[in-house]
């Protein structure tokens, strides 16, 4: 199993790389993250997913390890192959993509090429509650910090408890929940949508 590999980038494409390791030559489908680290002509370290199938053998590249597991959860659900699994990856960032199956926003979904509304559905359905929150700001990088003492909003609306209930989904407590919604509102988000949002990219 290859689950790592470190080298110069050659040259990419709109869904591949090819990394020279030690002369060897490594094409690699690519999440969007992954080729945000990669320049051509310099060093770039990639996590990897080795597919074997009878008709070959496929490379499959990520930023992150977590990014990888976001991955490797999008693959477990029926009729979502590893290239399905990467062009979705590829298409949206892990925020976008963990936003989209915490709101259960299917047509967020259906924006990616080839990702048809019933497996959309699907994805939701399945991977609702699975991905925790760790996984997502892992994914991109980022960090929450709790801090369950923090001052919540006197009164919550229906919007807030909207952008809460589909946080705690994701797997933050209330608490840190709360205290992200309130982070959001000090940022200016206004919609469930940009609350959420905000949260997942650690604020």
């Amino acid at each position: 199993m290859i689950a790592y590999l470190r080298g110069k980038v050659l040259e990419t494409t709109a869904e591949t790389a090819i990394l020279d390791v030690n002369g060897v030559g490594y094409e690699l489908y690519c999440t969007g993250g992954a080729f945000r680290k990669m320049t051509v002509g310099a060093v770039a370290e990639l996590y990897t997913y080795l597919q074997v199938k009878e008709d070959g053998i496929t490379l499959f590249g990520f930023a992150e390890p977590k990014e990888k597991e976001l991955f490797l959860k999008l693959i477990s659900v029926s009729g979502v192959g590893p290239k399905m699994g990467i062009s979705i990856l590829a298409t949206l960032t892990a925020d976008d993509f963990a936003l989209a199956v915490a709101t259960a926003d299917v047509k967020r979904l259906s924006t990616v090429k080839g990702l048809g509304k019933k497996t959309a559905e699907k994805i939701v359905l399945e991977l609702h509650g699975k991905i925790s929150a760790a996984e997502v700001l892992g994914a991109s990088g980022d960090d929450l910090t709790p801090n369950v003492a923090a001052a919540a909003p006197a009164k919550l609306s229906a919007r807030d408890e909207e952008a809460i209930a589909a946080l705690m989904g994701l797997g933050f407590t209330r608490n840190e929940s709360v205290q992200a919604v309130k982070k959001a509102h000090d940022m200016g988000a206004t919609t469930v949508e940009e609350i959420i949002m905000k949260a997942l990219q650690g604020v």
